[in-house]
């Protein structure tokens, strides 16, 4: 991750590679934001700013000379697009341009920001944005295509608040987050024949050891251990495969923690589709169907890194889904940890199986509210499209997750559970079948999921468009894995603590 600090001073006379400054749209043109540039550079930015294609719309992104006056090799114009009525810019505007234009000086050494901020709360999303957008997966390049999208090494954000306590704490938990985001990255951008769900386990022992966080303990449950204790789910699921399946609690217990909270995440290392078996076109990116899972134990690391006074138990429910000899088959009946039976009708409804067994056993466990989260459904892109996620449960659960997204800057729609959708999931040999008729798919494994948490209250994200992206980099996201879900996530727990 980049190293970043913040500095008072002018940053038009701090040598760098870039200095990047906002761009805003008026009702007279276009706008350059930055106090302390020189005003004659100003002008002529202004002036010229049509010919150049400069519009001030948010993320968009030019570079041009810096000239004489900066002590930067080039200026990066950022747009922040309109101001609000209170003649700021919103949160998420900072964060988007911000991680945009730091995205575009991969291969660069260092870079200093001077975009707008009116508080500290600003600030940190400046900050954010920015390390968010410090980031590339380059574990399988060769050295020197891995130094030419490499991100930023060195960042400076030049601020008044520089040496105020709320902004350096602001900073740190930024870094923290982005920490989060990007180690929920890396493992959903891994080769699946390298991340499976042993060697995922491992990475969650290793993520907990690395990052120093403290008063967590991680659990392994092998496949041996799951199907004696009646973990029909993930037995069922990751039989296909020659690599068992292992479910793993990531439990934070900080001594005055004042509620309990349980995150389960859904962790498909590779997803075929099993014996119904999925088209080739695409299957690649089936090895982001860890993602939840990806998500959950990254909130828990950074929860514990930021000291939050929850207690917060993840549950990364691990299988791979291959159609081998041993694989099921539908019209298999499994039953799910505490004894409900579910009938198989197709294989590739796997996802809702292994999370049954992990929310039941989060419920086994007494947590006063229980979040999943998973690349759960291809219906949630139908319904919502590749970069806004679902959230349904209990309405208050449903409710706080959503405005915590909100507060984060992460998408989430809150959708319903009708009742009449939960009739096709029905069983003529089980207690409940994996999957209804074809309408409303994405409300009926949330249906489905709902039948496993009894009294609790219980939200549940589908993220399965906007984990992956399979588009071009926009913002601060990269293409492949986002790490979407993480800063929601975290802002829960941040609303349950009081923080």
């Amino acid at each position: 991750m980049a190293d970043l600090t913040l500095t008072a001073k002018n940053p038009a006379r701090i040598a760098a590679d870039a200095l990047v400054v906002g761009t805003c749209l008026t009702s007279d043109g276009v706008a350059v934001v930055a106090d302390q540039l020189p005003a004659t550079l100003v002008e002529q930015i202004e002036t010229l700013a049509p010919r150049l294609g400069v519009t001030g719309a948010r993320q968009e992104v030019r570079t041009l000379p810096a000239g004489p006056d900066v002590a930067a090799d080039v200026l990066v114009l950022v747009g922040l697009g309109e101001r609000d009525a209170d003649g700021t810019f919103d949160r998420e505007a900072l964060r988007e341009s911000a991680g945009a234009a730091v995205r575009s000086l991969a291969g660069s050494t260092s870079a200093v920001l001077a975009l707008p901020a009116v508080d500290e709360t600003e600030l940190g999303a400046v900050v954010e944005g920015a390390l968010y957008g410090a980031y590339a997966y380059t574990t399988y390049r060769d050295a020197k295509a891995a130094a030419k999208q490499a991100p930023v090494a060195t960042l400076q954000v030049a601020t008044g608040f520089a040496r105020t306590s709320a902004a350096k704490a602001a900073v740190a938990r930024a870094e923290i987050l982005a920490a989060a985001v990007h180690g929920t990255r890396d493992l959903v951008n891994a080769a699946p024949n390298d991340l499976y769900p042993a060697s995922f386990a491992d990475a969650a022992k290793a993520a907990v050891k690395e990052t120093g966080a403290k008063g967590v303990k991680v659990t392994v449950l092998d496949d041996k251990q799951l199907a004696a204790g009646g973990y029909g789910g993930l037995t069922g699921v990751g039989q296909g495969s020659a690599r068992g399946p292992r479910l793993v609690k990531v439990a934070y217990t900080p001594a005055k923690a004042t509620t309990k909270v349980a995150l389960v995440g859904k962790g498909i290392t590779f997803d075929t589709g099993g014996i119904s078996i999925k088209p080739a076109a695409g299957m690649d990116t089936m090895k982001s169907d860890m993602a939840g899972a990806a998500a959950v134990l990254h909130t828990v690391v950074a929860a514990a890194r930021l000291g939050l006074p929850v207690a917060v138990t993840g549950y990364l429910c691990l299988a791979e889904n291959m159609p081998g000899g041993n694989a099921q088959r539908p019209g298999d009946v499994v039953a799910i940890r505490g004894g409900k039976t579910v009938e198989i009708l197709n294989t590739d409804a796997e996802g809702r199986l292994v999370m049954a067994d992990g929310l039941v056993s989060a419920v086994e466990d007494g947590h006063d509210v229980v979040l999943d989260i998973a690349t759960l459904t291809g219906a949630q892109m139908v319904a919502l499209g590749r970069r806004v996620s679902a959230v349904m449960g209990t309405d208050d659960v449903r409710d706080e997750v959503k405005a915590a997204a909100d507060t984060v800057g992460e998408q989430f729609w809150p959708m319903p559970l009708p009742g009449e959708i939960a009739e096709g999931l029905k069983s003529k040999v089980a207690d409940i079948a994996n999957v209804g008729e074809r309408w409303g798919g994405m409300l009926a494994a949330g249906l489905f999921l709902r039948e496993f948490v009894g009294e609790t209250p219980w939200a549940h994200l589908d993220i399965a468009g906007p984990a992956f992206n399979e588009k071009g980099a926009h913002g601060y996201t990269p293409a492949g894995g986002t790490g979407t879900g993480v800063r929601t996530m975290l802002g829960f727990l941040e609303s349950r603590a009081g923080v």
